[in-house]
């Protein structure tokens, strides 16, 4: 095992009289200093090499093993492992080799200024990621800690509850906490107006008006909510489909003739860091999907134009599969060679043609084969009566 080389400290406002004495010890002994010019600032008492973030970021790494063999100190904000730099380093580099110094996290300071017990809060961060991603977490009674982009991030975020019917939500912006310019501004998302400091954190008490639009975790949202061309999985089938899926942490879903892109969305939005790949032939199909990805609150979906099985070569490899479109023997047979093992695979069909091939495969794989049937309840005249949904066969298995 390799002897530690490399110290990841969190620093906070309070610079070097903030740590701890033996965490000053090994920053004060550093023969290299890599950081932010706000770390730099904060550390300028301590004489070593001063190395800059690299551009592009992704080039940290390579810096990083360069300087093998010498005192290396790398200064992150706060804890270095809540979503930070520190995390990214360990998966790259051997944590045998890395000594993690953490300060109190900026979620910790700004749940001590609010009040608000860590356990019951949501915990997120839209720093250098798309700002859309915090729209699945607004819900009613929830109480949200964001780290945000810039000085533009509370705008958006106070645009995004205002547009969803939280308008009345209470927002708080904390900057430059623990130190001797900490700053505190207050208000409600629909009249917000602060010009506040590029390096802030949030505190949002999500507070539903009448006419809020609720956008539970849960699969199964409702049909209005996407732009649609009336070729989409309706909702009933959809939280059925999803639930087969079994969307988790960080997995990965092929969705195959995503269309509009509803599975896929309700994937992303059910599970922290649940990635998506929709694969759609027809711009204008995408082009909806990438709309309803933003607006839901799933910006990351990554969508590709092509044909199946041909567009599923070189992807990586799932951990679930839903296909929607384009079902084949062929396409089924590249999915689920590419399926991970413990992958769950989902098909559904709504023509006679399509019914066919799934009772082919299941006949060969075995799993199971269901027949889903959705009635609504609609106007007939000045009456009400049922109108049936397409009824739906649906066959999925998991490969063990």
């Amino acid at each position: 095992m390799s002897e530690p080389w490399l110290h990841i400290v969190g620093i906070g406002e309070d610079g070097m009289d903030g740590l701890v004495p033996a965490t000053r010890a090994v920053v004060e002994a550093a023969e290299i200093i890599i950081g932010g010019d706000r770390h730099h600032r904060l550390s300028e008492s301590v004489v070593a090499q001063r190395v800059a973030w690299p551009s592009p970021f992704d080039a940290l790494i390579g810096v990083l093993q360069s300087y093998r063999g010498k005192r290396v100190v790398v200064l992150a904000t706060g804890d270095p492992l809540w979503f930070s730099v520190g995390a990214r380093i360990g998966r790259a580099i051997d944590p045998s080799e890395i000594t993690y110094h953490p300060q109190l996290s900026a979620f910790q300071l700004a749940g001590a200024r609010m009040g608000w017990s860590m356990p019951d809060v949501e915990t997120l961060t839209v720093h250098g990621r798309p700002v859309e991603q915090m729209i699945a977490y607004i819900q009613p009674d929830i109480r949200l800690l964001i780290l945000t982009t810039g000085a533009e991030t509370p705008a958006q975020i106070a645009a995004f509850l205002t547009e969803r019917g939280f308008g009345q939500s209470k927002m708080t912006v904390l900057a430059a906490m623990g130190g001797k310019d900490e700053q505190r501004f207050d208000g409600i998302a629909s009249d917000w107006a602060h010009e506040v400091p590029a390096f802030n954190t949030m505190a949002v008490e999500c507070i539903a008006g009448p006419d809020a639009a609720l956008l539970p975790r849960v699969p199964g949202l409702a049909d209005e909510l996407f732009q649609s061309d009336g070729t989409m999985t309706k909702q009933e089938v959809r939280a059925a489909t999803l639930a087969k899926l079994m969307p988790m942490r960080g997995a990965l879903l092929w969705d195959i003739g995503t269309g509009c892109g509803s599975v896929a969305v309700e994937w992303m939005r059910a599970a922290r860091y649940a990635r998506a790949i929709g694969i759609e032939p027809r711009a204008d199909r995408r082009a909806m999907a990438a709309a309803n990805a933003l607006a839901l609150g799933a910006p990351k979906l990554e969508l590709i134009d092509g044909k199946v099985p041909e567009a599923l070569s070189g992807l990586a490899a799932p951990d679930a599969v839903f296909i929607g479109g384009g079902l084949s023997d062929a396409t089924f047979e590249a999915a689920w060679e590419a399926l991970r093992p413990l992958g769950r695979l989902v098909a559904n069909a709504v023509t006679l043609e399509s019914e066919a091939v799934l009772i082919g495969l299941h006949k060969k794989h075995g799993g199971q084969l269901v027949k889903l049937q959705v009635n609504r309840a609609e106007p007939v005249g000045s009456l009400t009566g049922w109108r049936p949904l397409m009824p739906v066969t649906q066959w999925s298995l998991i490969k063990r």
